[in-house]
């Protein structure tokens, strides 16, 4: 296999792939590897640690066919590591050579015949705009549950709905849900669980491209954002049934301006350390922010914001607040909450597709 092609486009193809190649040694040392096939001036890069894959498809000079497996990590730190300009790539028996300028690298390859074979995956395909899909993962992406003890809490549900698609996540301390209206990307009534983690590579990527070809089958997703791929297998498992979590009645009503009280929080969790939580106190006068932590200190702000309920003190994990704050849409957010015990609700006027709901903290 012989090519030719600039260091930038090299190094991005690289970057992009690598991120789902595995870190297990062994039997699986193969998985940490990206595959290169070079057929005419097509080279296709893979990895693949048989849960999320990436392929990308790059156009080259291309000088002879062929295909071999180089390790992921060292190749993207070789072709980072060489001056900006034309890069020439040989592979023979001894492995993959890297030449650039007065730069030349000789890598060891793996075996092509091991690496995992990659088919399509089946299915329809549907194709959606980039923007809407990408706002509402960044909104309920976050939600999603790093625990891979409970599996299902680790990806995003997709569902079909009458008025179009929802996407909802938790990780049964939080809730974030987005609804896309007149997106039909499912059959009636069906809904998928997608792994979290392939959805943040799909972010990564979305922000590039205006349409993104979507295809499900029973097993699996893939995501085609122009000359990139991202497959994944699909979580087995019923995901919580989550709408009894949504309160029908909240009588207190808190509105705030999103941006300010977004570095309000930023400010004042300095101080909620050691699993601290934040403070808010609401009443008709507005809202107070505080946190203590006993041997650090304390912080305390007031924003401005319009409270409609009875007076209330309710306290909330910083990060958890935040991420629901940073993720709603629009000038202002709601929080709508019942006592210091039930679940609040974060919304956006104007914006009925979104929610976020989180737990409070008991405090004394």
């Amino acid at each position: 296999m012989k090519f030719r092609c600039e260091r930038d486009a090299l190094l991005d193809a690289l970057a992009v792939v690598g991120r789902a190649a595995g870190t297990r040694g062994g039997y699986q040392l193969v998985l940490s590897g990206v595959h290169l096939s070079l057929d005419g001036d097509d080279l296709a890069l893979t990895a693949t640690d048989r849960e999320l894959t990436i392929r990308k498809h790059l156009t080259v000079a291309g000088g002879e066919n062929g295909e071999a497996v180089v390790t992921a990590r060292l190749a993207g730190d070789v072709v980072r590591s060489l001056e900006a300009g034309s890069v020439n790539v040989a592979v023979n028996e001894e492995g993959i050579h890297i030449e650039s300028a007065r730069s030349e690298f000789s890598l060891q390859t793996m075996g092509a015949e091991d690496f995992p074979q990659i088919s399509d995956v089946e299915g329809d395909s549907v194709v959606i705009g980039a923007e809407g899909l990408l706002t509402a993962l960044r909104q309920v992406v976050r939600a999603a549950s790093a625990d891979e003890s409970r599996p299902v809490l680790t990806g995003v549900l997709l569902a079909a709905e009458e008025a179009g698609l929802r996407l909802v996540t938790t990780d049964s301390y939080r809730l974030a849900l987005c609804d896309l209206p007149g997106l039909e990307v499912l059959g009636s009534e069906q809904s998928v669980l997608v792994p979290s983690r392939a959805l943040q590579e799909v972010i990564r990527l979305l922000g590039d491209v205006e349409q993104v070809s979507v295809r499900f089958s029973e097993r699996e997703a893939s995501f085609s954002l122009n000359s990139v791929t991202i497959m994944t297998r699909l979580i087995e498992g019923d995901f919580p049934s989550y709408q009894g979590l949504i309160p029908s009645h909240q009588p207190n009503r808190l509105t705030v301006n999103r941006e300010e009280f977004i570095n309000a929080v930023k400010r004042v969790r300095l101080m909620a350390q050691d699993s601290t939580p934040i403070r808010l106190d609401m009443s008709a006068t507005g809202l107070d922010l505080s946190a203590t932590t006993q041997d650090v200190g304390r912080a305390n702000e007031t924003v401005d914001a319009s409270f409609e309920g009875e007076d209330l003190v309710v306290a909330f994990n910083p990060e958890y607040l935040l991420d629901g704050a940073e993720a709603a849409p629009g000038q202002e957010i709601v929080l709508h909450t019942v006592d210091a015990l039930k679940p609040a609700v974060i919304r956006a006027p104007e914006y009925e597709e979104f929610l976020y709901l989180l737990m409070p903290v008991r405090i004394n």
